[in-house]
């Protein structure tokens, strides 16, 4: 296949064009991106509501903050074998496996209060327990599958245009983020009761999980595949960390900074809206003469916001794209940390700074708009990643980052859960964003560029 057939044309940078650049991809990145998609959709419906879920299960905030870390757990540990799987049988299957483990975890979550108060052995087991052994095989894809992804695009893309090949990628994933928590939001609405409403929300997760595994095995040609060796074990581990592109490591750091910091705040982000702030929305809307009152719920209004957040994500996306083309993808990735680490004051602070200007549910508009830009620097930093691995080990070069970045990150949310719980909401929120400038001005000063984009 020539560069001509793999690479990937970005001269435009509109949401437009970038559609009808998706549908120019190689096959194999128009499928994974489909796939992407759908389990998008089903993970960032239910994903971001789990906190409150676990709460209205009767958790405490402190056991929020564990759930993260387990979250955190899962995502230091499967990618890198996750990655190995993928350079030894090749993606189609590993997908395919992903798939169907990720969407047994939304159905053990959908039968979760079903299953009520259970006494074992005298140990008696709460109903949002099960909240945690679904998130063990939810994040099947997208942990597991990590390296799969990356390696395809790789795979299919001409190193000067990684960055473009993330984005068309990224913008249909992103897409998801931004239709799965307004369809969730509109679900929550129909019922009084969130914990019934969100069951619903559930149930339709479990169809996009189903519908993501059997199109991606049916319709990727695996005779792209590029296998690499089998895996060796620990000591295969420690080679890999050896030889981790020396690129790679001072944006490992600073990446690691970055995400410890999100870490610490993430899963509370619904309930500053639901129970710090208790924000609902509230307005009339007219349309051909006629007047329609809107009130959503705080959850509701969460599902929104989040709606808001990635329609500026994949405004910024492409544009960003294109920019590193001309300007290096350090600066590009850099913006998208200084957004990461400054988020969690501004969401904590910035409605109060704002309401003197602006009533309290458009401030939460403007914050989380704020937030979007974030994701500006995505398909960049994920071009930083893999671009200096060899062909072939795309996935396992990937896996080798995220197993050391996500390590480290385990214990943030445990962290941010005990400063919620025992000290404040504002002190957590505030520590983690230092953490995260910190980061940032590491990565500023020591990061080094991918030699395509020199």
């Amino acid at each position: 296949m020539s560069e001509e057939q793999i690479s990937v044309d970005v001269e435009n940078t509109s949401p437009l064009d970038t559609v009808r650049q998706f549908f120019a991809l190689q096959r194999d990145v128009l499928v994974l991106s489909l796939a992407m998609f759908a389990f998008s959709l089903g993970f960032q419906m239910t994903s971001r509501f789990l906190p409150e879920y676990i709460v209205a299960l009767g958790a405490s905030g402190f056991v929020v903050g564990l759930f993260g870390t387990v979250g955190n757990v899962i995502s230091a540990v499967f990618p890198y074998p996750g990655g190995a799987i993928s350079d030894r049988i090749g993606s189609r299957y590993a997908l395919t496996l992903f798939g169907l483990i990720s969407t047994l975890g939304f159905g053990v979550w959908l039968v979760a209060p079903s299953l009520g108060v259970i006494t074992v052995a005298g140990v008696t087991i709460q109903p949002w327990v099960w909240i945690f052994v679904g998130l063990l095989l939810a994040q099947g894809w997208k942990s597991f599958g990590l390296g799969a992804t990356f390696a395809v695009v790789k795979q299919a893309t001409d190193p000067s245009r990684l960055a473009a090949g993330f984005a068309s990628t990224e913008t249909f994933r992103r897409t998801a983020f931004l239709v799965g928590p307004v369809l969730a939001a509109v679900l929550i609405d129909l019922q009084s009761s969130f914990t019934v409403s969100f069951q619903y929300v559930l149930a339709v997760a479990v169809g996009f999980g189903i519908v993501g595994t059997v199109a991606q095995h049916l319709l990727y040609d695996a005779g792209e595949d590029s296998l690499g060796d089998s895996f060796e074990g620990i000591e295969q581990i420690k080679r890999d960390l050896r030889e981790m592109p020396d690129p790679l490591r001072p944006l490992l750091i600073g990446d690691t900074l970055v995400r410890f910091a999100n870490g610490m705040v993430y899963v509370f982000f619904v309930l500053v809206i639901t129970q710090l702030y208790q924000v609902g929305f509230e307005t009339t809307i007219s349309l051909a003469g006629l007047s329609y009152a809107v009130d959503l719920s705080p959850e509701a209004f969460f599902g929104y916001l989040l709606g808001v957040e990635m329609l500026i994500a994949l405004l910024s996306m492409a544009p960003a794209a294109k920019l590193a083309e001309r300007i290096g993808l350090k600066p590009v990735v850099a913006v998208g940390f200084a957004v990461y680490a400054l988020f969690p004051v501004v969401l904590i602070g910035g409605p109060a700074v704002l309401a003197p200007i602006v009533p309290l549910q458009w401030a939460m508009v403007l914050v989380f708009a704020f937030s979007g830009l974030r994701f500006a620097g995505l398909p960049s930093h994920k071009a930083l990643i893999v671009g200096p691995a060899e062909q072939g080990d795309g996935g396992r070069v990937t896996g080798t980052y995220y197993l050391l970045r996500n390590t480290v990150v385990i214990p943030s949310a445990a962290l941010g859960g005990y400063l919620w719980e025992f000290v404040s909401p504002e002190i957590a929120f505030t520590i983690a964003a230092v953490i995260g400038v910190v980061g940032t001005g590491y990565f500023l000063l020591f990061g080094e560029e991918f030699t395509a984009y020199r």
